[in-house]
């Protein structure tokens, strides 16, 4: 495993926010549109999760992104951020959330 220094680790921004919008990705298997709501705006999430959560039962769900990373095209759509989550397998991913109700877009320390 490669290691980072503190002051790299610290650029990362790390934010609550609220799946308000989940959709499939038009010829895609595993991609999902994401809408998700951190308090100043309202973001767009391009994230692989599809063959493990159908788009209903991510609404609401209050997550964990990356808000600070660069934005990339994802098949010519624009994502800006990355959602946290972990798994063995690509159809055995589970989200990161928080175990309370939070405000969006709080800092995760």
């Amino acid at each position: 495993m490669e290691t980072v220094d503190y002051q790299a680790f610290k650029k990362i921004e790390m934010r609550t926010g609220t799946i308000v919008e989940a959709e499939p990705v038009e010829n895609s298997q595993n991609l999902l549109r994401l809408t998700i709501d951190i308090a100043t705006e309202k973001r767009q999430i391009i994230a692989g999760i599809a063959k493990s959560y159908a788009p209903a039962e991510l609404v609401g769900k209050q997550i964990i992104i990356v808000a600070n990373l660069e934005p990339k095209a994802i098949r010519g759509i624009q994502s800006n951020g990355m959602l946290l989550a972990t798994g063995s397998k690509e159809n055995e991913i589970t989200l990161l959330t928080v175990d309370k109700k939070t405000e969006n877009g709080l800092l995760v320390l």
